[in-house]
């Protein structure tokens, strides 16, 4: 197989399959040190980025099929591989917004790669995980505020009540300042706009992978007129992260369970008291 999507990778970490993959693309962004190890041996090949895919190297390694996210603008570079032999599976986990739709793709590799029982196994162990977890986070009488996400230029982009995320914050027990939305995808807001939703947030998740609130004011300076950021706790998601890659994008597709034991953590510490942040960090 060639992965023409690095965020693939933490399903055949999961189930065992590295040794199926031949070739990868920005492999930079690779968290698995088992890849990294495939890769220095030679036994995966680089080919290439979403700027440009080696599409000879491709050829020339004449996998069995190609796994990737459907992108109208790579038509041409589909066609050719196409007529060259090589199967395309366009697998688009990244449009599911159930927290663990994601994490049921591991049954599709499952049932392609003969794992079948491996991923059944695997996937019943996440869902139970998910929702003993669940139970946990209603035990908490309180329900604090949550913002997300941060600003780029001068757009805010908050996910809709109807996304991934906003599932999230709701299993953990937790108000989202967004949840009246009833988009699935995120809306564009002006600074002005969350400065007012965010008027009672206590805690602000997924803060871009900042290393200090001071590093969070040079991006952005009026943060600091922000009741969050003065008194509530900002967490990034930079718990597992190396280089360019994070762990949060790769073995985090795959375990909502543990993204939402994150963030039960973080919005109820009591319920959680022996366990430590896995793919998120506070900012100080």
């Amino acid at each position: 197989m060639i992965l023409l999507n690095a965020s693939l990778v933490g399903y055949f970490n999961e189930l065992g399959l590295q040794d199926k993959i031949i070739g990868i693309s920005s492999p930079e962004y690779v968290f698995s040190q088992k890849i990294h190890q495939l890769l220095d041996a030679g036994k995966i090949q680089n080919i290439g980025n979403e700027q440009k895919y080696d599409v000879e190297k491709i050829i020339a390694l004449q996998p069995d099929a190609i796994f990737t996210n459907y992108i109208a603008s790579f038509d041409n570079t589909y066609e050719l591989l196409k007529k060259n032999g090589i199967e395309l599976i366009f697998l688009d986990e990244y449009l599911e917004q159930d927290p663990l739709a994601k994490s049921k793709y591991l049954l599709v590799f499952g049932k392609l790669f003969d794992r079948e029982k491996s991923a059944v196994s695997k996937f019943e162990e996440i869902q139970k995980n998910y929702n003993s977890l669940k139970s946990l986070a209603q035990k908490s009488k309180n329900r604090p505020f949550i913002l997300t996400n941060e600003i780029y230029g001068n757009q805010w982009f908050l996910p809709g009540g109807k996304t991934n995320f906003a599932m999230l914050v709701a299993d953990a027990n937790a108000n989202y300042i967004n949840a009246e939305n009833q988009q699935s995808i995120a809306t564009p807001m002006s600074f002005e706009e969350v400065f007012v939703k965010a008027e009672k947030a206590q805690f602000w998740v997924n803060a871009g992978n900042h290393q200090s609130k001071k590093e969070l004011l040079r991006i952005n300076p009026n943060y600091a007129k922000m009741n969050v950021f003065n008194n509530g706790r900002i967490y990034t998601l930079t718990g597992k992260e190396k280089g360019k890659s994070n762990d949060y994008f790769e073995s985090g597709i795959v375990h909502a369970d543990l993204i939402l034991k994150d963030y039960i953590k973080i919005f109820h510490p009591e319920l959680l008291p022996d366990y430590e942040l896995h793919y998120m960090k506070e900012l100080k």
